[in-house]
């Protein structure tokens, strides 16, 4: 079955790291798949081809699609020529719901709906309208995909079409995501940060919904009752130089954290982290928490999206947007024996293997395309 894959970018984001770890998992030999991005093809292009699947590239900047995207669209979607066509996050969802009418046939459609929606006005304004334009076509589209339960309540609470909605969470590729205690210590040399600390590790590019602040307060916090600990960041735009963030470390402490910026060696910079830290006051579910589970790190996470129960009792969940909270939870994390840190995470990681391995997400996708595509 030719199925199209429509999304807004293929930039280093938790959907576009989604969609590129359901072809690698069997979706990429599985009929004819194609993925076309709005933008350009950022870090997941290459990859993707690599799989064997064509990428196409609209080259569509922020704003309102021109007549010129819409022919290259069209343009795609005739040599194309899907009998599904699935969006990813709501732009690429928009985009589909075009696709279809552009194409010859008519292609069954599905959503996929990434993002949690606490509030509508917390989104940027062209956001916001189509997130609304989304809830108005919604009632047209074959069938809706949500990564977690709280995004599907929330979205039909909003108006979003209920009928065909299913949720299908994110999966994990446990082959590559597993504890590696050499490839921790490799790290660990390379970043200066010495085998006797103790390392708390945030994942997450610079956006207003991860809440670096809260977790610089927090950490803070930590490094003054804990001399052993140390701050790995690794994300976009996640620099002591940032606006944002400028000023939250004091001089005195600032040695004792690392800010890499993007990497796309996250899965193996997690092996040099002790606990895991996810700070977000926003989200449906997220995927670096998945990740840090798999490779056996034990974590605290704010309460958000189905955050709380996909750490189940594996570590410690505490509320949105409390610094203090947060480091109470890491400082208790910190002071457990190592002993019992290799416990939580392995619990970690048995609770990813038992609800989240990837083959069991890629059946469902195999299984929602043969449905809507008769």
């Amino acid at each position: 079955m030719s199925v199209l894959h429509v999304i807004t970018g293929l930039s280093t984001g938790g959907a576009e790291r989604a969609l590129y770890n359901v072809l690698a998992g069997g979706l990429a030999h599985s009929g004819n798949p194609a993925v076309l991005s709005l933008g350009d093809e950022g870090a997941y292009g290459r990859k993707i081809r690599d799989l064997g699947v064509p990428v196409y590239t609209l080259g569509m900047r922020r704003g309102v699609p021109t007549p010129g995207i819409l022919v290259r669209l069209r343009r795609a979607v005739c040599e194309i020529q899907p009998e599904v066509i699935q969006g990813w996050m709501y732009h690429g969802n928009l985009a589909a719901s075009v696709a279809a009418r552009l194409a010859s046939g008519r292609p069954a459609v599905a959503w996929n709906v990434r993002h949690s929606l606490y509030e509508l006005q917390a989104e940027k304004p062209l956001t916001r309208q189509v997130i609304r334009a989304n809830r108005f076509f919604s009632r047209g589209v074959d069938s809706i995909i949500y990564n977690s339960h709280l995004s599907r309540s929330q979205h039909e609470a909003f108006g979003f079409s209920g009928g065909s909605a299913r949720v299908i969470p994110n999966g994990f590729d446990l082959d590559r995501l597993a504890p590696d205690p050499v490839a921790g210590s490799a790290v660990r040399a390379e970043l200066g940060l010495p085998h006797d600390v103790r390392v708390i590790g945030h994942v997450a590019r610079f956006h207003p919904m991860k809440d670096h602040a809260s977790f610089l307060r927090a950490a803070v916090r930590v490094a003054r009752a804990n001399p052993a600990a140390r701050f790995l960041l690794v994300g976009r735009e996640v620099t002591p130089e940032n606006p944002a963030l400028a000023g939250i470390v004091p001089p005195d402490l600032i040695d004792r954290f690392v800010f890499t910026g993007e990497r796309s060696d996250v899965y193996r910079l997690m092996q040099a982290m002790d606990v895991f830290c996810l700070s977000s006051c926003s989200e449906a579910f997220p995927n670096v928490l998945g990740e840090a589970m798999a490779c056996g790190i034990p974590c605290v996470a704010t309460d958000v999206g189905d955050s709380a129960d996909i750490v189940g009792d594996s570590g410690l969940v505490v509320p949105p947007r409390d610094s203090e909270a947060l480091a109470d939870a890491l400082l208790a994390l910190l002071a457990k024996d190592p002993a019992e840190r290799v416990v939580l995470g392995q619990a970690a990681r048995h609770g990813i293997e038992q609800r989240y391995a990837l083959p069991r997400m890629v059946d469902q996708y195999t299984q929602l395309y043969r449905d809507i595509g008769k």
